[in-house]
């Protein structure tokens, strides 16, 4: 059997462990050959690949960051008017299934292709957590451990001078790393995308704790939080880019006058930005990385098609990828409130 893979989106945390993961099972269990597709679907639409090999030089990718076949993103629009030349791509290296790894952007892709009839099992990543189908995606506990040491250091600096810290992180849409990370940190100020915040409430919050003669604040801000309507803040408008995404201006940079004129007190801002992405993996994640692309391999020998390696608990299962894209696993309200008692 050959099968096609390819790294597609942003770049995370234990690509690598899944490309081994893949490989490791579908050489040495079946004797399959791999084919890795370079810079995500623009490999598919350009016809770049090569053809992966096993030994001791795939072990040592286990702990690198990035990817090894590169990674891009493609406009929506011309991956779906290229639907064709992937076809062409796919019959004209004989690619008998394809496992694409990616988040949200590349699991759609990868369901168009299904609809089409192409063998496709699909491996979820991204460092948000917000795929549906799966308990967790490989990249978050790094990323979260990333957030969580830089917060760590940023509360005696913030001791020390007496301020508040508004540290921004990745969350485009959901709040999963802000809510993990500010728990873990202590935070006293956690806003996420799912429950607009009051920046009134946030400034009276932080007049409290200076008053009873707390030293520092520490704001855990997702990049998508956004204002209560009405409130008294309105965020500047970005537009979106190629991709369709909304472009971001930069949320906790926009608090900070606001909270320094309310509150009397000096205001730093740290964005995390890329950080989180980069680096070495957990070890969490490249063993989830591992499982989830060895399993991906045995759902193509099993003919599992049109589905997504996935894990429930501790055990890997299948999701269908109809069920993964539907919606973005959002950080329950319930979940959110529960984290609030630690506010302050």
């Amino acid at each position: 059997m050959r099968i096609g893979i390819l790294t597609g989106g942003g770049d995370c945390p234990g690509l690598n462990a899944a490309i081994r993961g893949i490989t490791r099972a579908a050489l040495d269990q079946y004797g399959s050959t791999v084919v890795g597709f370079h810079d995500g679907w623009r490999g598919l639409l350009t016809d770049s690949h090569r053809e992966m090999s096993g030994g001791q030089r795939l072990d040592r990718i286990l702990p690198r960051g990035g990817t090894i076949l590169g990674t891009a993103r493609v406009n929506p629009e011309r991956l779906r008017a290229g639907l064709g030349d992937i076809r062409a791509t796919l019959e004209r290296n004989r690619i008998d299934a394809l496992i694409p790894i990616g988040g949200e952007g590349t699991l759609k892709a990868a369901r168009w292709l299904s609809d089409e009839g192409v063998p496709v099992v699909g491996v979820p990543k991204t460092i948000d957590n917000d795929i549906g189908g799966t308990d967790y995606t490989f990249g978050f506990d790094t990323a979260v451990s990333i957030a969580t040491d830089a917060m760590d250091r940023l509360h005696t600096t913030a001791e020390s001078h007496r301020r508040v810290m508004l540290v921004e992180v990745m969350g485009r849409h959901t709040g999963w790393i802000a809510l993990r990370s500010g728990i873990a940190t202590g935070a006293h100020i956690i806003t996420i995308p799912e429950d607009p915040f009051d920046i009134d409430e946030i400034c009276g919050l932080i007049r409290a704790r200076f008053g009873r003669g707390d030293r520092h604040v520490i704001g855990v801000i997702a990049e998508g939080s956004v204002p209560r309507a009405g409130s008294g803040m309105a965020l500047r408008d970005g537009g979106v880019d190629e991709y369709g995404h909304e472009i971001f201006t930069g949320v906790a940079a926009q608090m900070a006058p606001l909270i320094e004129r309310d509150a009397g007190v000096e205001v730093r801002t740290t964005v995390l930005g890329y950080i989180q992405r980069g680096g070495t993996p957990s070890s969490y994640d490249r063993v989830l990385a591992s499982r989830l692309g060895a399993h991906a391999a045995r759902a193509v020998h099993d003919g599992a098609f049109g589905t997504m390696a996935a894990v429930r608990g501790t055990r890997m299962t299948l999701t269908p990828l109809a069920d993964a894209v539907c919606e973005l696993k959002t950080v329950p309200l319930e979940l959110y409130r529960e984290a609030r008692i630690f506010f302050g």
